[in-house]
C-alpha cells in the first residue's frame, strides 16, 4: 500500500510538471487512483472544495473526454481581458479551469460596485459560461488582511468577510444579468482573508490577495454524458 501511495505521489508530481494538457491529465487522473490524485493535486494547484457530487471513480476515458472539454473552455476564458486563467483539479479529480480577476479591476477599494472596466471583461466572460453550459460554476470572493478604521481585529476579519462576500454576489448576480443561468453557478462564498496567494506583509502581496475567483468544472450532466461516451 505504500509503494502504491509514493507512486500516486509521484504520478501526481509529474502531472503538474510536465505541461500535459487536460486531455492528456483527465486521462490519467480518471482511474482508479482518481479520488487520491484529485485530493493531492487540488491542494497544490486546485480546489477540492469545488466540483459535483459523483458516485464512484470517474474511469480514464471518461476523464479524457472532460479534459478535453476543459482544454476548449480554458482557451476561451484565456481571450478574456483582465482574467488569469489556470488548469486546477476539482474534489473528484477531474479537470477544471479556475478564472481570477483582480479586485482592484473588478471594484474602487472598499466597495462591491463593478467599476466600468471589470463589466467589460465580464461580459466577455459570461459569453464563456453561456458557450460551456455543463460546465458548472463557484465563485469565491476574498480580501486581504488589512484591518478596518476603528474596528478590532475580529471585527476587521468578519468585515473583510462581509465584503468579499458582497464582490462575488456582485459578480455572480452580473453574469446573471448577461445571461448566464442562475441554476449554472453552484456556489457563491466569501472567504475574506482565507486562502492568501501571495505575502499580506507587502502592498503587492495584499493587491493579489484581494481577487474574485470563478471555477469551472465538470457537472454531473457532463461527467455522465463523459461515462456513456457522448461528449462533445
Amino acid at each position: 500500500m505504500k509503494k502504491i501511495k509514493v507512486f500516486s505521489l509521484a504520478l501526481c508530481m509529474g502531472l503538474i510538471l510536465s505541461g500535459c494538457t487536460n486531455t492528456q491529465k483527465g486521462a490519467a487522473i480518471g482511474t482508479g487512483g482518481g479520488a487520491l490524485l484529485g485530493a493531492i493535486v487540488g491542494k497544490l494547484a486546485g480546489n477540492t472544495a469545488v466540483g459535483a457530487a459523483v458516485g464512484g471513480a470517474v474511469g480514464a476515458g471518461a476523464g479524457a473526454l472532460i479534459g478535453k472539454k476543459m482544454d476548449k473552455a480554458k482557451a476561451e476564458a484565456e481571450a478574456v481581458k483582465n482574467a488569469q486563467v489556470e488548469s486546477v483539479t476539482d474534489k473528484n479529480g477531474l479537470q477544471a479551469v479556475k478564472v481570477t480577476f483582480d479586485s482592484g479591476i473588478l471594484f474602487t477599494t472598499g466597495s462591491a460596485t463593478l467599476a466600468s472596466a471589470a463589466k467589460t471583461s465580464l461580459q466577455e466572460f459570461s459569453k464563456v459560461l453561456k458557450n460551456n453550459t455543463t460546465c458548472d460554476v463557484a465563485i469565491q470572493g476574498y480580501t486581504d488582511n488589512a484591518g478596518w478604521k476603528n474596528s478590532t481585529a475580529a471585527q476587521s476579519v468578519e468585515k473583510n468577510k462581509a465584503l468579499s462576500l458582497d464582490r462575488a454576489t456582485a459578480v455572480s448576480s452580473y453574469l446573471q444579468s448577461l445571461g448566464v443561468s442562475s441554476a449554472q453557478i453552484k456556489s457563491v462564498e466569501g472567504l475574506g482573508e482565507e486562502n492568501p496567494v501571495a505575502d499580506n506583509s507587502t502592498a503587492a502581496g495584499k493587491a493579489q490577495n484581494r481577487r474574485v475567483e470563478v471555477y469551472m468544472y465538470a457537472s454531473q450532466e457532463m461527467i455522465q454524458a463523459a461515462q456513456n461516451g457522448t461528449l462533445q
